[in-house]
C-alpha cells in the first residue's frame, strides 16, 4: 500500500514547475481522490516556498482555493506555479495542474489543464497582531471522547470505527480510518468523524490537510436512507437491500480551504471533522467542514461544491481535446 507520503512526494522540474504522481490505490474508481490532489498542490507549494522562494520565509498555506475543471487520471501529473504577489506578510501563487492523457498519433501528447486555482502562504509562527477570543464552539458539542486509545481499540463508548463501503471502488477511503458516533444524534445532514492513518507511525501534517478536507462519508449515504434515496433518484439504488446507497460518485467542482494554525513538524495523530451540507438538490450540494484537534481548537474550515454522479460515470474515459465526462 502506498503511504501519503509516497502518495504527495513531489519533485522539482524547475524553479517554477514540478512533478507529482497519482497512484491507483489513492482513486475513487479511476479518477485519483480530490483529497490527495489538493494535497499534492500543498506539497508541491510547500517545496515551492522551501526553494525558490525560500528568502521569504513562508511555509505555511493559509489559504487554498482550487477548481476542478476536469478529471484527473491515475500517473503522473505536472503542476507549475505562477508567482503572483510577494510580500512580506503574505504571498499569493497561481497553480495549474496539467496531465497528458493520451499520446497523438506523431507520438506527441497535450497537455490537459485538469486544476487551477490560488494559495497564499505566511509564516504563522512569526505573525503578530491583534487577537480576540470570539467564543465560536461547535453547537451541539461533540460526543464526548474518552481517549484516543480507546478509540483504536474500539473501546469508546461513544464512537465506533466505520466499516467502509464499497472499497474496492472507493480506494482511497481505505487509507484513513473513520470513528463515527454509535448513535446518530444531528437531524442536518452531515457527520462528525474522528480520523487518523491506520499506521499509527504515519501522522497528519500541514499537507494532509487537503486531504482530510475530503475524507468523510458522504451526506446522501450517511444522513438518508437507501428508501429516501432511491425514491429522489427514480431507480433503485444498488445495495438497497442491505440498507446502503448506491456507490455513487462525488466529483468536486470547487474546494476552499482557510488553514486556522500549524500543526506540529512532527504531526499528529488524530483530527475531528464535523461535516455539514445545507442542500442537496439535483445532483449538485454544498459542503461545509470545520477541522478541530484533540484538543478542540480550529485548525481549519472548508467549503466545497460537488456533484452526485452514478459510479459508472467515474469508470468511462474522457474523450476529445479539452472535453470531460463529468
Amino acid at each position: 500500500m502506498v503511504s501519503f507520503a509516497q502518495a504527495t512526494a513531489i519533485k522539482a522540474i524547475d524553479p517554477r514547475t514540478y512533478s507529482a504522481y497519482f497512484h491507483d490505490d489513492w482513486a475513487i474508481g479511476s479518477v485519483p481522490h480530490g483529497g490527495i490532489v489538493t494535497s499534492n498542490v500543498l506539497a508541491a507549494v510547500k517545496l515551492h516556498f522551501e526553494t525558490t522562494l525560500s528568502t521569504y520565509n513562508q511555509p505555511h498555506t493559509i489559504t487554498l482555493h482550487l477548481e476542478f475543471l476536469r478529471r484527473t487520471s491515475v500517473g503522473a501529473a505536472t503542476i507549475t506555479i505562477q508567482n503572483v504577489k510577494l510580500g512580506r506578510r503574505t504571498s499569493t501563487v497561481h497553480v495549474v495542474l496539467t496531465q497528458a492523457p493520451s499520446q497523438g498519433g506523431d507520438g506527441s501528447a497535450t497537455p490537459t489543464t485538469c486544476v487551477v486555482g490560488y494559495l497564499t502562504q505566511s509564516n504563522m509562527s512569526t505573525e503578530t497582531g491583534l487577537s480576540l477570543s470570539t467564543n465560536w464552539k461547535l453547537a451541539p458539542p461533540p460526543l464526548p471522547l474518552r481517549s484516543t486509545d480507546a478509540l483504536r481499540h474500539g473501546e469508546d463508548p461513544n464512537w465506533v470505527l466505520q466499516d467502509k463501503p464499497f472499497p474496492k471502488f472507493r480506494k482511497a477511503s481505505q487509507h484513513v480510518s473513520t470513528y463515527l458516533p454509535r448513535e446518530k444524534r444531528s437531524a442536518e445532514a452531515g457527520v462528525d468523524e474522528w480520523i487518523c492513518f491506520p499506521n499509527p507511525h504515519e501522522k497528519f501534517t500541514q499537507e494532509s490537510l487537503g486531504f482530510v478536507a475530503d475524507s468523510f462519508p458522504q451526506a446522501a449515504e450517511s444522513s438518508f436512507t437507501a428508501a429516501e434515496v432511491t425514491a429522489s433518484h427514480g431507480i433503485e439504488v444498488k445495495g438497497a437491500q442491505k440498507g446502503q446507497v448506491a456507490n455513487f460518485w462525488y466529483p468536486t467542482i470547487l474546494l476552499n480551504l482557510d488553514i486556522k494554525k500549524a500543526l506540529p513538524a512532527e504531526g499528529v495523530d488524530f483530527l475531528f471533522v464535523r461535516v455539514r451540507s445545507k442542500k442537496i438538490k439535483k445532483g449538485r450540494f454544498d459542503i461545509e467542514l470545520v477541522i478541530l484537534d484533540e484538543a478542540g481548537d480550529l485548525v481549519a474550515s472548508s467549503n466545497h461544491v460537488a456533484l452526485i454522479l452514478g459510479s459508472e460515470r467515474n469508470m468511462k474515459r474522457s474523450s476529445g481535446e479539452g472535453k470531460s465526462k463529468i
